[in-house]
């Protein structure tokens, strides 16, 4: 089931791997983790299987206490027993849910097929008589489960899926603090906020009166209240003794006894109705005590014992009344100003410091993660599910009775197939490159059910927050409507067993950086000082500065302190971007607008059909590429035996041998080409944890979404106005920026009314060129080159039979049915749509071995592929938000080139960098200019003194890495474009301005200033001007208006306007 890259598993080593030498100064004392583990650690523990009680067995050997020791499975089966009848005389309980992995089809299986990757869920259900003590046990089947894979995602109706985790408000108690309109007074408030049930408000108003809202219903006196839940007037003034805002209310109160307490909040819940004290009590229970309808969950117990300073077992789901009088305190305590009230932690007393809360604070925020939100759903199916078992208990006779007649599982099934298929959380998966595919299960979204909405959400919820430090990334988000709501985690962060986001920190003492490792919580950060982690170290490990730039306060405040105050420092300079961000070299010289674009194009990257890692990286390319899933990795060491398009074996040295099966030119979600490419050579020794193919978008195990293209900055006949782009001819003729796009057309031939639907060669009225590719079964052959409006797939239909005539009749008992009425319903290629067929699948109902659905007989399904050179209109992209369309491709003769005669490959707007304010492209391209020619240092100058020995002499072409926030500086590039080795003719083209002078391709002449030169990672979009180009001449009408339908999909018209008229108009051409 679910697994992946075990987060301690060291980066994997490859012989074929580029050695990408680093600039970066710090060392970081852990390695980054598993990027997966947000998805498959969730669903681990949802079900229970090897893995997750592994990390069980690990957490109690370590004396951890904060890893939950149920699944999430067992846990929700529990809560549900028993399902007692009415009278109490008998009742049904679960236990022991698994799964039988007999029944289990492959992932491929499932796609091929479109059916769901999912194993049939049973559990131990136990009946008994509680009259006669007689107990009847059954397994009973529950309904088929959706499994996870081991890449993180589900396969559901043979499309793959992903969950995305939710961020939600955390359960538990919220002080607020808000000035009243009309006076100077402040308002204070608390609210009590569970996991399911009714809230629980108090408030002090500006007349100094403590009410309560109960279920967000009318105000009433909070003095009431609590006699209601039984406290008498002696008791309400012993325990709030010192505050007026309450003992003054208790002496005035009329009420004297609990009943009448009760009687009174009936009426205000209920007005009209007769009321008794049982029933009002019965209300009261009821909404906060009855666990079945009010639940805090572990999360908001613990929350609360947290902020009042209490010690109840996080098993108590409900409110207690200790609950009550211990909110109220704190909420008069914090109106009187007292600055803190005592209470206990761990068992021992302490003062508790009264604040009120922040409601976007990353402590009372919290991850519903995958295994979260279908253990809610199994939930909502499980409670329907209980109300027929009610129903059946009070109706059949209680001597035939068995689990198995008792329960009807169509409710939980339907509600986990309503949540896969129509959730908003539950997302069709981006698949574009490797890089959009773990983004997206990664991502964080605050929308959805039980979240906000975007109509509701203001500024303060979507603004970046100290406490996203190391936890959410504050440059990836989308730009539009969904800005700050949907983020995406920190590359080290891990979500703890409540759900809060950690980030690990070094462990500092007086001074002294240890290599101990720590994972504190939002919460568990506010009163500790945290260094950088790019403070100055000593060769012992002790700060260098007396003192130290450091984070503390809840604020996140950052100033200098003494080195000895320090608690913690960061592990890593990248730990608070998010995998996205961090493949940004030089992210730190770019405005975050800028690297947001970039972070975010990154993911729109097209795979291209030979791939190139960038030559400056970050040293994330390959952890990405790995845990992305898309390359083959080796599992155990030993001697590659055989290799072929489709498949590799290894010859492990236990003995065992290992067949490893390649994709091939399949389709993705979004129509890339996914395709594995081998990287290894038979006979040769590989080792464990190494990389044998390559998939869409790597370079021998390293993340590849573009290429290295020689750019030069200038402004060329006003052709790259407005970010617009000019290429080289030599792009399109070597094919360096094309890639494989595939479309999948299919058909199906159905039972209808009038006859079945069939699939032939033999059509009505279309002539044999149409037919000359269809094979005897009426389908393309594969290799055909297919244009708009060709058939893929012959199909007749009946059409309604009409009277016929003497003739008609005839040749029907002559000829046997050949000529009744049918009509053309052949699949044909759609407008716009090209290729060659390179895959035809055809599924038949009769074989039993595929079922199609109701009245489907028979299904086609044809892959077209194309080649997409690049052309005109496409739209290129930096790393650094750096975007253009390209205006025009000039031939190689043309383009700018430099002394020694090379032309460059694209020519940008100089103008797009200062405004933009993204710096980073400009020190991209000077390093890649130096590593492509390679270096040389002599001496020991003062610019290199920090660079590693490995980095002093470097080969032509080397890739290096400059990692975020730890990458090179601007006088080490500027010493390196001085250190670079001289071509053949012994020159060095650019100097350490990183300037050199072109000449016009077209003239010869030098142009007359110095041009910024070199290498910069160059992608191509998802934005093709092939998928947006679109004509018509007459095709479907509106039936309203009987104007023509708009948009692309509809084959619609281009809207011809008033300002279009006008134009027209101001030309002359009136009667155009």
């Amino acid at each position: 089931m679910a697994a992946s890259r075990n987060a301690s598993t060291p980066q994997p080593k490859n012989g074929r791997q580029h050695k990408r030498l680093s600039f970066a100064k710090i060392s970081s004392p852990i390695t980054v983790p598993d990027l997966l583990a947000l998805q498959t650690e969730s669903f681990d523990w949802l079900v229970g299987n090897d893995e997750w009680k592994a990390r069980v067995a690990e957490a109690a050997a370590s004396g951890r206490t904060d890893v939950p020791e149920k699944s999430g499975l067992e846990e929700i089966f529990e809560e549900m027993s028993p399902i007692v009848d009415n009278a109490g005389k008998m009742q049904l309980s679960f236990s022991n849910p698994h799964f039988d992995m007999e029944k289990l089809l492959s992932v491929d299986i499932c796609k091929e097929r479109s059916k769901t990757y999912e194993a049939p869920l049973y559990v131990s259900a136990e009946f008994k008589n509680n009259v006669t003590e007689e107990r009847k046990t059954q397994t009973v089947f529950m309904g088929n489960f959706p499994l996870m894979t081991e890449k993180g995602t589900f396969i559901i109706n043979g499309t793959e899926r992903v969950v995305v985790s939710q961020l939600v408000r955390s359960p538990g108690v919220y002080f607020e603090r808000t000035p009243e309109k009309l006076s100077d007074k402040e308002v204070f408030s608390a609210r009590v906020i569970p996991s399911r049930g009714a809230w629980l408000e108090f408030e002090i108003d500006k007349r100094d009166q403590v009410g309560v809202r109960i279920d967000r219903k009318r105000k009433q006196s909070a003095i009431v209240f609590l006699k209601a839940l039984g406290l008498t007037r002696e008791d309400i003034e012993r325990e709030f003794a010192g505050y007026p805002s309450i003992t003054d209310a208790v002496a005035k109160d009329p009420i004297k006894s609990k009943d009448d307490a009760l009687r009174d909040i009936y009426k205000k819940l209920r007005p009209g109705e007769q009321v008794a004290a049982e029933a009002a009590r019965a209300l009261l229970d009821n909404y906060y005590f009855n666990p079945k309808r009010y639940d805090l969950a572990k999360v908001g117990r613990y929350k609360i014992n947290r902020k009042l300073g209490l010690e109840a077992p996080l098993t108590a789901s409900a409110l207690t009344v200790e609950d009550v009088i211990s909110t109220i305190k704190y909420l008069v305590a914090l109106h009187a100003g007292d600055q803190t009230i005592a209470g206990h932690r761990d068992g021992k007393p302490v003062e508790i410091r009264l604040d009120v809360d922040d409601i976007d604070h990353f402590g009372n925020r919290r991850i519903r993660a995958v295994g979260e939100l279908i253990q809610n759903q199994v939930r909502t199916g499980l409670s329907r599910m209980e109300r027929t078992v009610r129903e059946r208990m009070t109706t059949q006779d209680i001597e035939a009775i068995t689990p198995q007649t008792l329960m009807n599982v169509r409710p939980v099934v339907a509600a986990i197939k309503e949540f896969f298929g129509t959730s908003q959380l539950s997302q069709f998966m981006d698949q574009n490159n490797p890089l959009a595919g773990i983004t997206h299960k990664r991502r964080l979204s605050a929308l959805g059910p039980g979240g906000l909405s975007r109509e509701r959400a203001g500024v303060e919820v979507r603004d970046v927050h100290p406490s996203h430090y190391g936890r959410m990334c504050p440059i990836e988000s989308p730009e539009g409507p969904n800005i700050g709501l949907i983020g995406s985690l920190a590359t080290f962060a891990r979500i703890n067993s409540f759900g809060f986001i950690e980030t690990p920190y070094r462990k500092v003492i007086n001074g002294q950086v240890t290599d101990d490792v720590e994972y504190l919580t939002a919460s568990d950060e506010t009163d500790m000082v945290i260094a950088q982690a790019n403070a100055k170290l000593t060769a012992d490990k002790r700060f260098a500065d007396e003192r130290v730039l450091a984070r503390h306060g809840k604020d996140g405040e950052v100033e200098r302190v003494p080195a000895e105050e320090v608690n913690y420092m960061d592990v890593s300079p990248r730990q608070m971007v998010s995998v996205g961000t961090s493949l940004i070299p030089f992210l730190e010289h770019d405005d975050a607008n800028r690297a947001l674009m970039g972070a975010n194009m990154q993911r729109q990257a097209v795979p291209l059909v030979s791939t190139d890692s960038p030559v400056v990286g970050t040293g994330m390319e390959g952890y990405t590429a790995i845990d992305a899933g898309d390359v083959v990795v080796n599992q155990g060491a030993g001697v590659v035996k055989e290799v072929s398009a489709d498949f590799v074996t290894v010859a492990q040295d236990d003995g065992y041998e290992r067949t490893y099966y390649l994709r091939k030119f399949e389709r993705s979600n979004q129509g890339t080409c996914y395709n594995n490419r081998v990287v290894v050579k038979a006979g040769e020794r590989i080792e464990k944890g190494e990389v044998i193919a390559d998939g869409p978008s790597t370079d021998n195990g390293e993340l590849a979404l573009g290429k290295n293209l020689l750019v030069a900055f200038m402004p060329w006949e006003g052709l790259n106005y407005e970010d617009a782009i000019i290429l080289n001819q030599n792009i399109v003729k070597y094919d360096t920026l094309s890639s494989i796009h595939i479309e999948e057309f299919d058909v199906d031939a159905r039972d209808t009314k009038l006859g079945k639907e069939e699939i032939t060669r033999d059509l009505p009225n279309v002539s044999q060129d149409m037919l000359a590719n269809l094979d005897e079964r009426g389908i393309i052959r594969i290799g055909a080159e297919v244009r708009p409006g060709d058939i893929l797939v012959g199909k007749v239909t009946p059409k309604g039979e009409t009277e016929l005539s003497a003739e008609e009749r005839l040749l029907r008992a002559i000829f046997n049915e050949k000529s009744r009425e049918v009509r053309d319903t052949s699949l044909k290629v759609p407008h716009g749509q090209s290729g060659t067929v390179i895959g035809v699948k055809v599924f038949d109902a009769q074989e039993g071995e595929d079922e199609l659905g109701s009245g489907v007989n028979q299904r086609v399904v044809v892959y077209v592929a194309q080649k997409r050179k690049i052309t005109e209109g496409d739209k290129l992209s930096g790393r650094h938000g750096n975007k253009g369309v390209i205006s025009k491709i000039l031939p190689e003769e043309d383009m700018p080139f430099l002394a020694d005669g090379t032309p460059v490959d694209i020519i940008l707007n100089p103008l797009g960098v200062p405004g933009r304010m993204n710096f980073g492209q400009v020190l991209e391209i000077h390093l890649g200019w130096a590593a492509k020619q390679g270096w040389k240092i002599e001496g020991a100058p003062e610019w290199a003194a920090e660079l590693s020995d490995d980095i002093r002499e470097v080969e032509p072409g080397t890739k290096v890495a400059t990692p975020v926030f730890d990458g090179a500086h601007e006088d080490e590039i500027a010493g390196l474009l001085d250190s670079t080795l001289p071509n053949r003719d012994g020159e060095r083209l650019v100097d350490s301005t990183g300037k050199t002078i072109l000449y016009d391709g077209r003239s010869g002449e030098p142009f007359p200033d110095p041009v910024s030169v070199g290498y910069m990672y160059i992608l191509k979009l998802h934005h093709l001007v092939d998928d947006k180009i679109h004509a018509r001449s007459t095709g479907p009408y509106s039936m309203i208006t009987q104007q023509p339908l708009g948009g692309k999909a509809q084959f619609g018209g281009q809207r011809f306007g008033e300002m279009e008229v006008w134009a027209l108009y101001a030309y002359g051409a009136a009667y155009a």
